[in-house]
């Protein structure tokens, strides 16, 4: 039953910042913490696809500063995260045999992490009189959350 609590967790990273749940996923699988050898997902465990990822991990947490970034809640960043979160599930699915509810449990939660993390961002903004450090906060509590919830695998 840790599966779909270890997905809800990496779905509500993905609503916060959709690469980076996919990056800590990937850095499991390398590092044999996520078994996904012999599966359709065994690239994200390849030599370089957690470099890869994290670089354009790091490149969203930039781009999110900047203030030509759309808003999260727009169809297509949207749908993004849902998309990542929902492969994040999938794959810690895979690797326990319990594909559905990492699927939807991954899903679920980055819709949570989306509008969540949307309403606590622009509430912290408010709070500090501007979006950086709400940003910043964020940043942290996403790879956070991430690395929590895959060091319980």
């Amino acid at each position: 039953m840790l599966v779909p609590f270890i997905a809800f967790l990496i779905g509500i990273t993905s609503g916060f910042r959709a690469l980076t749940g996919l990056a800590i996923v990937s850095w499991a699988a390398r590092l044999g913490v996520l078994p996904l050898t012999n599966t359709w997902l065994a690239f994200l465990g390849f030599a370089f696809t957690p470099y890869i990822l994290s670089l354009m991990a790091l490149g969203e947490l930039v781009n999110d500063k900047l203030p030509k970034t759309p808003s999260r809640l727009i169809p297509s960043q949207f749908i993004t995260r849902v998309v990542m979160g929902t492969i994040c599930g999938v794959a810690l699915g895979l690797s326990t045999d319990h594909l559905l509810a990492g699927l939807l449990a991954g899903a679920l939660g980055s819709v949570v992490g989306t509008f969540g993390g949307s309403k606590a961002r622009a509430f912290g903004a408010t709070l500090f009189g501007r979006d950086l450090p709400a940003a910043l906060i964020e940043d942290v509590a996403a790879i956070g959350l991430a690395v929590f919830a895959c060091s319980r695998l």
